[in-house]
């Protein structure tokens, strides 16, 4: 097979010049309307019956004519008889020949059983449902290409109707490809990759309503997938190839559509989601080729299958809702790319601050993570921190404005105080970025983040935390709370094959230390115990290696690409590690004194010191809540 050339086709030019390929003949189906909840209606749909279909009393009381009873006044009261004057009514009765008027019970003196009296005259028609007012017989009820909602049902049925032509749902084939996949395990050989992208695509082909017809995993051969793909065209509205559409040794993906149809593009100038491709079958089919990497997936599923679908059944592609925000951190772009950079949005005194995710195309969490999409356009070089720009929302403006920004230290305790949170008030969440307890106290003095988490030795004094708040937060009001204590130590491979027990172990060559990043509390006092054992970074082989959580770190032990690293017991037990304790150490949580007295305030603080929390956390190990909740300093 030739060499691939991507090609670098913006991404709008892209997505107009090959969905406007592709004009869909759907096919109608009927359905009854109990069944329709979220169907598209293939042709206008007219009522059969009128609603109501009489003449209905609106409220209870009794029937009169009204004519009969304009003598009523309050200095001369009328009298009416049941049968001769009256009929009793309750909601929804007939309105009986010969009346037009309702007077509701509370108006009505009961003089006997047979007689009532009234002291106002009665309304022609007031109080009644008149035959049609809600619904009148041949009235259009429902366009065509219209959507079914819950209300759309009740008018559809008030109106007679039973069944309702709709456009057939759009069928879409899911191929994933790749010899290294294999269906969802734990248990795992190295090499093997979980094939959960298909699942992911079909959940959107049904969210955007389609009928995902999964083919399995298709090893990397040509034939096969060419198979698959000519299998797929006979008994799907369009195809899916996920994986190989880069231009790599086992890449079929272009090579299989030419074979078969046609490609029109392949490559654009996004980052990420570079390698996509683009064609039609044979018989004039729409098939995308999707990256394999699961962001990259996603976003063009959403570029290209989503509204190919929405064409379909001949509705408009719905958009997301924008907002301003201001940049928590400079972002760097590259011209002749658009950037597409997940974020995480929170409201800090009336303004939106976001936080960007890491930005790598395989990294499935910062999808999960995130809550709004920054897109920089092709010829920009990016944006400065504190810059305002518009981002896309992923999530209801009113949930982004519950988001409580958590910055600073990484500590497994914040996913559960997440887990409480939500359980005391579920219309709070916690978003949290992982950059180091130094950025982090920044951050909060800028404005950027309500919450940081901060494990801060001071070499001189002994204490944790506050020296450094006072140094950096000093013109602002500042409350500080302990979250709890942690052991941190050595996280060494089972068994501790390197026999590492104290820190001097390290000035071994043949052990490979893996770092956290400038500015985290666990660096900070990796650098004092070097300091106190008169050692240098020098001597530590992997020094300059960092890494940005507890967990990412103890993955890479783990994975035996190192061998040690300082960090928290709980990272070590969760990758079934070995653990050496070196020192206890106090993580505090940092905010202002205007967020730790806000609603959003006291309910994380109500989260921190409930049973539930504290027990959670001290059931991990390697964790002391003797001062949960206490506040260490304020100023």
């Amino acid at each position: 097979m030739g060499k691939i050339q991507l090609e670098n086709t913006p991404l709008h030019i892209a997505q107009e010049k090959f969905i406007s390929l592709f004009n869909f003949e759907p096919r109608v189906e009927m359905v009854r309307v109990t069944e329709s909840l979220g169907r598209v209606t293939a042709e206008p749909i007219f009522a059969k019956i009128s609603m109501p279909n009489f003449h209905a009393s609106a409220m209870d009381g009794i029937a009169v004519k009204a004519e009969n009873t304009y003598s009523a006044h309050e200095t001369t009261p009328l009298r009416l008889k049941l049968h001769q004057d009256y009929e009793v009514v309750d909601t929804g009765d007939p309105i009986p020949e010969g009346f037009d008027s309702v007077i509701m019970v509370e108006y009505l003196r009961q003089i006997d059983e047979e007689t009532v009296e009234i002291t106002e005259p009665a309304v022609p028609w007031k109080h009644i449902r008149q035959i049609g007012e809600d619904i009148v017989a041949g009235e259009m009820l429902l366009p065509n290409n219209h959507k079914i909602r819950p209300v759309d049902q009740g008018a559809l049925l008030a109106g007679g109707i039973i069944e309702i032509p709709v456009i057939a749902k759009p069928k879409v084939a899911i191929i994933p490809t790749g010899t290294e996949l294999v269906k969802p395990t734990t248990n795992l050989k190295p090499g093997d990759i979980i094939e959960f992208n298909g699942t992911v695509f079909s959940s959107y082909v049904q969210e955007w309503g389609g009928e995902p017809i999964y083919k399995g995993i298709i090893k990397d051969d040509f034939n096969l997938i060419k198979q698959a793909v000519e299998e797929a065209l006979e008994e799907a509205d369009i195809v899916i190839m996920n994986a190989g559409s880069s231009k790599g040794r086992e890449d079929f993906t272009s090579a299989v559509i030419k074979a078969i149809g046609k490609v029109h593009f392949h490559g654009l100038a996004t980052r990420p989601g570079k390698p996509v491709v683009l064609g039609e079958g044979a018989n004039g089919k729409p098939i995308v080729g999707i990256p394999g990497y699961p962001v990259s997936a996603y976003l063009a599923m959403d570029w290209f299958i989503k509204p190919l679908m929405h064409n379909f059944q001949g509705l408009a592609t719905p958009k997301r809702n924008k907002i301003k925000v201001k940049l928590a951190k400079k972002i760097v772009s590259k011209k002749g790319a658009e950037d597409f950079i997940r974020v995480t949005i929170g409201k800090i005194k009336e303004q939106y601050i976001a936080n960007p995710l890491t930005r790598s195309a395989g990294v499935t969490m910062t999808m999960v993570k995130a809550n709004g999409l920054l897109r920089i356009p092709i010829q920009s070089q990016g944006y400065e921190q504190g810059e305002e720009v518009e981002v896309e929302l992923y999530r209801p403006i009113d949930e982004v404005e519950k988001m409580i920004l958590f910055a600073g230290s990484h500590d497994l305790t914040i996913d559960l105080l997440n887990s409480v949170l939500k359980r005391i008030e579920s219309s709070f969440g916690i978003k949290s970025s992982n950059i180091g307890s130094l950025a982090g106290i920044l951050a909060i003095g800028k404005g950027e983040n309500h919450v940081a988490g901060i494990n801060l030795l001071d070499e001189k004094t002994g204490e944790y935390n506050i020296s450094f708040v006072k140094q950096h937060l000093r013109d602002e009001s500042i409350v500080l709370i302990n979250l709890a204590y942690r052991q941190q130590g050595w996280i060494v491979q089972k068994g501790n094959p390197k026999n590492i027990k104290t820190i001097e172990d390290l000035k071994n060559t043949d052990i490979r230390y893996i770092n956290r990043q400038f500015g985290a509390g666990t660096r900070v006092l990796f650098d004092y115990l070097l300091k106190r054992a008169n050692m240098l970074p020098d001597d530590i082989y992997g020094y300059e290696r960092e890494d940005y959580s507890h967990l990412s770190l103890a993955a890479a032990i783990k994975g035996e690409s190192a061998d040690v690293g300082l960090g928290i017991l709980s990272a070590a037990q969760v990758m079934g590690l070995e653990f050496i304790p070196v020192v206890e150490e106090r993580f505090d949580l940092v905010m202002t004194k205007q967020f730790y007295e806000s609603d959003a305030g006291q309910t994380l603080l109500k989260a921190i010191n409930s049973k539930d929390f504290k027990s959670q956390v001290e059931a991990m190990g390697g964790y002391s809540c003797r001062d949960t909740g206490k506040i260490m300093f304020q100023n």
